[in-house]
């Protein structure tokens, strides 16, 4: 099973970064509408994929994103 992390946003649940094969880096696997346009999105680290879903889901009129662990 791969290891992942839940991502919520406002307390949505907006999708799940996942740990790929490749060292250390993190699919983004969307479940909101307003972050779909990541859905499959390959980020190097946690960081940059906070920052991204952050920065999406902010422009469709968004706040704070958080993270838990699964």
């Amino acid at each position: 099973m791969f290891e992942s992390k839940i991502i919520e946003v406002d307390g949505v649940f907006v999708g799940a970064a996942i740990i790929t094969g490749i060292a250390s880096s993190l699919r983004f696997y969307a479940t909101h509408d307003s972050v779909r346009s990541l859905h499959n999105a390959i980020l190097p680290d946690l960081v940059a994929l906070k920052q991204r879903v952050t920065a999406t889901f902010r422009h469709m009129g968004h706040k704070a994103v958080t993270f838990r662990e699964v």
